[in-house]
């Protein structure tokens, strides 16, 4: 694996090496699981093992490495009980966020969703992962901008990043891609025609099933 630091002069070292192996854990580029050993990381990120140790600590707070004993760090595996509460909160937020854009969304909103929409089923017919959580959370953003609500904006913006993992786990599984074109198509088509009620009922069941994805995914070792 390549590992790849940005570096920022206005942020701490420990700070660029923790958004560095962040986003590595959060994209899947290390499996829950995996050791993080700080020699190697420090080898590997051209830096000394104090900022991998900090950066450490501070995914362990984040929950998104666990220390166990005599082993050290690992990548904390996905849990059902971390999965059921992040998406209880993302379900609220987006069956709010689809009944707002439908009173609320505009023409040019409306051309962009459909653009949006488009672009995910080629992104599906890529049969590439990254392009596809890209396609999905164009979706789902394009949809809380329509709502025009700034505070709601950021609280989901927020939450991306906890169920990246998530998204990541669902999108793998090809066997549902099908479905998931519909879905958008659905959400989409009510969005633009104002069907608040058949807008959050399609969207309550699109997070539903990929909670159910995610979990078979997650009973199978996959």
């Amino acid at each position: 694996m390549k590992l790849e630091m940005k570096i920022d002069e206005y942020l701490p070292l420990r700070e660029v090496v923790f958004n560095t192996l962040r986003q590595a854990i959060i994209q899947g580029e290390f499996q829950p699981g995996e050791r993080l050993m700080e020699e190697t990381l420090a080898r590997k990120l051209g830096v000394s093992r104090t900022p991998v140790r900090e950066a450490i600590r501070m995914l362990e707070l984040e929950g998104l490495v666990v220390m166990i004993p005599r082993r050290g760090a690992e990548v904390a595996n996905i849990t059902v009980k971390d999965l059921k509460d992040a998406l209880e909160v993302r379900m609220a937020l987006e069956a709010l966020s689809v009944r707002l854009a439908c009173e609320r969304i505009d023409e040019k909103g409306k051309q962009e969703l459909m653009q949006i929409c488009m672009k995910f089923k080629e992104a599906i017919n890529s049969k590439l992962v990254p392009a596809i959580v890209e396609g999905d959370e164009k979706f789902h953003d394009c949809i809380f901008k329509a709502t025009d609500n700034k505070r709601l904006i950021t609280i989901a913006q927020n939450l991306r990043e906890q169920v990246y993992r998530y998204r990541v786990e669902y999108v793998k599984d090809f066997s549902y891609h099908d479905n998931l074109i519909r879905e958008h198509d659905q959400i989409t088509r009510a969005i633009i025609t104002g069907d608040k009620e058949t807008a959050e009922e399609v969207m309550k069941m699109h997070i539903y099933n990929q909670e159910q994805i995610v979990i078979k995914n997650i009973s199978s070792g996959n």
